[in-house]
């Protein structure tokens, strides 16, 4: 057990130590570009922390895959000049099991990782958005535009005027028949949700047949439909890709303004990104059983980095033909992460063999 836990220190502390200095230089990169306007605003230092605080979550969906590699190298290239691995595998602890306890520690990244991106990142990005608009000059706080996007078979067009989300302006709803005509309109200042539902005020009404077009009002409308508040939140006022459960939302017809092949890649991406946490490790793996008296441990070293770095091109690549609805959804999302985990468990059993 002494063993375990020593081989976990040395895999863990190299992690967080390269996790730091990534977000150290994430975060200086990302402030060298937001302080000068912060100061201008009069938030002073307190709003560059608060502001490098709302960031981070992103910044550490960014940096865990490249911490793990980084951490990952260091730690099994240490343990290799050490001859450490030499003294396990000698007296019968084998490289694998030396990769179990250090999967461990990967492991605790993933759930980090896992839960900035469902959790923490979406309230994060929305957090950020308002206080940034909310702290801008009166004569440079433009107004939000109109935005389209579909509920069901209905498309919308309508304005978010409240943070929160309960609240839409200048409301127009298109619904169409079977065949994708549109057969009714619905035009509203405004809506607000409820406890009924979605209740639009003073709506105006024209349905359009083959022979007329007619026209109604009313006082006040319910609009059927299964749009939230925090589905409107995630639609618009987020620049940020959607969360697993908003995208599947947004495939089950609550609300989306994307392709259906791009939410369908978010949904899967949800464990593919943190997964590839895990794939880091594996490339890194095969360092622990090189010999770093000869050319072979830099050789390893650089081609574990490499391999890392091609890794999260070739993903992103995939992702993003995925999303585009070039590539299937389960491909784009889990092709790289498969691909890349069978070269590094193929190197591996090779060397240890």
């Amino acid at each position: 057990m002494k063993l375990y836990g020593y081989i976990l220190s040395i895999v863990g502390t190299r992690i967080l130590a390269a996790a730091a200095i990534l977000l150290g230089i994430l975060q200086v990169l990302e402030l060298l570009d937001a302080t000068p306007e912060i100061l201008v605003r009069g938030l002073g230092l307190g709003g560059v922390a608060y502001h490098a605080l709302l960031r981070l979550p992103r910044m550490l969906e960014q940096a865990a895959p490249l911490a793990v590699l980084a951490g990952g190298l260091f730690a099994f290239g240490q343990l290799a000049r050490e001859q450490a691995v030499t003294a396990m595998r000698a007296s019968g602890v084998s490289v694998y099991r030396l990769l179990g306890v250090s999967l461990m520690a990967a492991a605790g990244v993933m759930v980090i990782d896992l839960m900035a991106l469902e959790v923490v990142a979406p309230r994060a990005d929305l957090a950020l958005a308002n206080w940034w608009r909310a702290t801008a000059a009166e004569a440079d706080r433009a107004e939000r535009g109109l935005r389209a996007f579909r509920s069901g078979d209905e498309l919308v067009v309508a304005r978010a005027s409240d943070e929160r989300g309960d609240r839409l302006d200048e409301v127009r709803i298109y619904r169409r028949d079977g065949e994708g005509q549109v057969n009714e309109r619905i035009a509203a200042p405004s809506a607000t949700y409820g406890a009924e539902g979605w209740r639009l005020e003073q709506p105006s009404l024209i349905r359009f047949t083959e022979e007329e077009a007619m026209a109604s009002s009313a006082e006040a409308l319910i609009w059927p439909t299964r749009l939230r508040p925090a589905d409107v939140r995630a639609l618009l006022f987020s620049d940020q890709a959607p969360s697993g459960a908003t995208a599947r939302r947004a495939l089950g017809g609550v609300g989306s303004e994307r392709p259906e092949s791009y939410y369908a890649v978010r949904v899967h991406r949800t464990l593919a990104e943190p997964i590839a946490v895990l794939v880091m490790l594996l490339l890194a793996a095969p360092v622990a059983l090189a010999n770093f008296r000869t050319t072979q441990g830099a050789v390893l070293s650089a081609a574990a980095l490499a391999a890392g770095l091609t890794f999260l091109v070739f993903d992103g690549l995939l992702t993003a033909l995925g999303e585009g609805g070039a590539l299937s959804p389960f491909l784009a999302a889990w092709t790289a992460p498969a691909v890349f985990s069978a070269m590094a468990a193929t190197v591996l059993l090779r060397m240890e063999g």
